[in-house]
């Protein structure tokens, strides 16, 4: 315990700001437990109008689990723009736990991204600054863009234009460029569920051998010499082989691997 008669409010806050800076938050708890409570008029009441000890406050809230706490001080408070960046990862990284622990598994980017629309940062730590994590995040990693965009995609495939903005604006994407990505990854699995099918159909073969197997033997025969209105020249004779092997294959091939191409 402090001898809390030998330090004013500045010197409270001094000490605040010291533990706050090494990261001792169980003795800040200690210290901040040990302070008079904010009865009107007292001097705990002025204790409570300095930003330092009420960031203090919040911080020993959030390592305690005390979210609702938490809330409160930030909501209550209005904080200068120096606290602000530490104050809104506590109020998101606060909402975020509070998600993990109802569906008791960590979080991926889209729930995230869910949580932050549903909980705003609140004016009293913001005053309007682009939050490049909570709005638009201009440079996102490529790896973690398409993790994000893969997500979504297993979700819904064919995203309408009010989630390809939202999409755009959580990956620092544009709307096009998000549509594209959208239209390539179609086309891609579209292209290798065909490509399967002819794989595990003998049926599209002759005497259902495999497409590597077909072309080892049609390498080996002879070739037989053609003349003009033999069956193996004609277009008639063509289309009936064509017929015989079954349906034609599919076109498999896709667009351009330029995911987000514009």
């Amino acid at each position: 315990m402090f001898p809390l008669p030998m330090f004013t409010t500045e010197q409270v806050a001094r000490v605040c700001e010291n533990l706050e800076e090494t990261g001792d938050i169980e003795r800040l708890g200690r210290f901040l437990w040990s302070l008079p409570a904010a009865v009107p008029g007292s001097a705990g009441e002025a204790l409570n109008r300095h930003e330092s000890v009420m960031r203090a406050r919040a911080l020993v809230a959030f390592h305690g689990g005390n979210f609702d706490a938490l809330y409160q001080i930030l909501q209550s408070h209005r904080f200068t723009r120096e606290s602000h960046a530490k104050l809104q990862d506590l109020w998101l990284d606060a909402h975020y736990r509070e998600a993990e622990i109802l569906r008791g598994r960590p979080l991926g980017p889209v729930e995230k991204y869910r949580i932050r629309k549903k909980f705003p940062l609140p004016h009293t730590i913001w005053d309007g600054e682009q939050k490049t994590h909570c709005f638009k995040i201009p440079f996102v990693s490529q790896e973690r863009t398409r993790s994000l965009l893969r997500e979504w995609y297993l979700q819904d495939p064919y995203p309408n234009p009010s989630r390809k903005r939202h999409l755009a604006q959580a990956t620092g994407l544009t709307p096009t460029q998000v549509g594209n990505w959208f239209k390539n990854r179609r086309q891609r699995d579209r292209a290798a569920s065909a490509k399967n099918r002819i794989q595990q159909d003998p049926s599209h073969h002759p005497s259902g051998s495999s497409p590597e197997e077909h072309r080892h033997h049609s390498h080996l025969l002879p070739s037989s010499p053609r003349h003009p209105g033999s069956p193996e020249a004609s277009d008639c004779s063509t289309g009936t082989d064509r017929r015989g092997t079954g349906a034609s294959t599919p076109d498999i091939s896709v667009s351009s691997d330029s995911e987000f191409e514009s």
